[in-house]
């Protein structure tokens, strides 16, 4: 039986800018173990950042399995990959070079994932636009990454609230 069957759609989710609010939210997310009901979170990152951001805003309920394979996702949890072992400085609410490095390294291995199959969606954490531009990210956003991609020439974006479709 997989993982969809079940109904255990493995999520990948890219971190963002590491001093934005990508990392709060994904936790703050993941706090309610009503979401394992109906998927299964893998967040692109790194446990020692997850570790001191769950520190600093006082998380302490958030639970995570850090994993170091994709073969290794447990249903059911919440999975960290690491994307990276460094400790990195968080500097919240700053556009720092780091937090453009950083979002895209998880960016790369979450896409990685998706292309192989590894997981079945992507859901992608905010970034700043400024700080991402590199010699591998030449784009408005994820939304022109993306399609990069995945060689997808057709692509758009949409936001969805309760009120707004």
């Amino acid at each position: 039986m997989s993982h969809t069957e079940e109904g255990r759609i493995k999520v990948g989710i890219s971190c963002g800018d590491i001093n934005g609010v990508g990392i709060e939210t994904i936790m703050k997310t993941f706090l309610d173990n009503r979401m394992h009901q109906i998927c299964t979170p893998v967040i692109y990152c790194s446990n020692k950042l997850i570790s001191a951001q769950r520190k600093a805003l006082n998380l302490n309920d958030f639970q995570y399995q850090t994993i170091h394979n994709r073969n290794e996702i447990i249903l059911r949890k919440t999975n960290v990959i690491n994307c990276w072992e460094e400790e990195v400085p968080v500097e919240f609410g700053k556009s720092t070079p780091n937090g453009g490095k950083y979002a895209l390294l998880s960016l790369k291995a979450a896409v990685a994932d998706l292309k192989d199959k590894k997981i079945d969606v992507l859901v992608t954490a905010p970034i700043n636009k400024h700080n991402m531009q590199s010699d591998e990210f030449k784009f408005n956003g994820h939304t022109e990454y993306l399609a990069q991609a995945v060689n997808s020439p057709e692509h758009l974006m949409f936001l969805v609230s309760e009120n707004l479709r």
